[in-house]
């Protein structure tokens, strides 16, 4: 059976078929996207007849819920089944009147980041475009987030690299910034990479796309190699003219992502070469201390040393700390690796079924 999510209105047009008006192409696509069901039967503008033989032919393509974890700081994690049988992890951090979703690209993660949990799983494949907006509408309606009327920000920063999944990632913007959709604004989403640099290229040349985040983790290249591998295809410092080069938009800053890891990147001389490093773009810093795990072989510095490299980076740049949501359910940013036992992590179990669709 073909999936609908994902599809955008010129694709579900030619899916409905030319015996249809082209006005039912739009209201099926509003159902998918601006009005969340869950069923092929729930769209209730189309006609009976169409609805059955949608609901004969075709799925929607939500994810089924697998587990919950609860964290006592509000987050929320959730592991998702997909369609054949994989599953994937996305993310909700509310804070006060807004929420952040964090969702997957990839199940998985090729390039083995020394410090990232999702890297010890290794690389199972890519996620559609339906699969992608998908997480981002579940989250949205259990939680009742309309994004005309929430603080809602959408961060492609969990399993995967999304770079490698450009196409879909560009695909899934496009469909939750449309406005006659889901109706996200642009600036609401980021896209964060360790910095390939032909993608990065390609992204540039998207005209909708999300917002850019590069993590740097290392001012040297030497050290960035040791802790990211892909650092050897895409050195420091080719990197840094792509990001010179990269055109933001008028309202736009690059941000740069640094992970602290106790006595690797976390001296004086390390905050001052990022500056140096930094400096001339019009960027912003955010620094975070390393969400430990099994298996990482470092540990996160003394909260003085991160004030302390803070301080300096501030000097000539936007400097913020980001602060841990979900540690202790390993939901903090490099911790998602399905962790599912209970040593791993607290266990707060949900429901399989789906939830009843709710209006937002």
């Amino acid at each position: 059976m073909a999936v609908l999510l994902g599809l955008d209105r010129e694709e579900l047009g030619a899916l409905l078929g030319p015996e249809q008006p082209p006005y039912r192409a739009r209201q099926l696509y509003e159902a998918l996207y601006r009005q969340g069901v869950s069923d092929p039967s729930a769209v209730t503008s189309l006609p009976v007849e169409l609805r059955r033989r949608l609901s004969a032919r075709h799925r929607l393509g939500w994810p089924e819920i697998e587990r919950r974890w609860d964290s006592a700081d509000g987050t929320r994690r959730y592991l998702l089944r997909l369609d054949d049988g994989r599953t994937v992890e996305c993310v909700l951090m509310p804070e006060g009147a807004r929420s952040t979703v964090c969702v997957s690209t990839q199940v998985g993660c090729p390039l083995g980041c020394r410090f990232c949990l999702t890297a010890q799983m290794g690389f199972e494949r890519n996620l559609t475009a339906g699969e992608i907006v998908a997480q981002v509408l579940l989250l949205a309606r259990l939680h009742r987030l309309d994004p005309g009327q929430s603080r809602l920000n959408v961060v492609l920063m969990g399993q995967g690299e999304p770079l490698l999944n450009l196409e879909n990632v560009l695909k899934a913007t496009r469909l939750l910034t449309d406005p006659a959709g889901f109706g996200l604004s642009p600036r609401r989403i980021t896209l964060s990479t360790v910095g390939l640099i032909p993608m990065i290229r390609r992204l540039a040349a998207a005209r909708i796309r999300p917002k850019l985040a590069v993590s740097l983790h290392a001012t040297r290249q030497q050290d960035r190699l040791r802790l990211v591998p892909a650092a050897r295809n895409h050195p420091l410092e080719e990197l840094i003219r792509a990001c010179r080069a990269y055109p933001l938009r008028p309202w736009e800053r690059l941000t740069f992502e640094y992970v602290l890891l106790k006595d690797v990147n976390d001296s004086e001389a390390d905050a001052r070469r990022l500056v140096g490093l930094l400096g001339p773009l019009k960027a912003k810093v955010n620094l975070i201390p390393l969400n430990p795990g099994p298996g990482i072989p470092y540990s996160p510095p003394e909260p003085e040393r991160v004030l302390a490299f803070q301080r300096i980076v501030r000097r000539a740049l936007p400097c913020f700390l980001r602060k841990p949501r979900g540690q202790d359910i390993f939901a903090a940013c490099g911790q998602l690796r399905r962790m599912a036992s209970p040593e791993e992590a607290p266990l707060s179990p949900a429901p399989r079924s789906r939830p009843s669709p709710a209006a937002r």
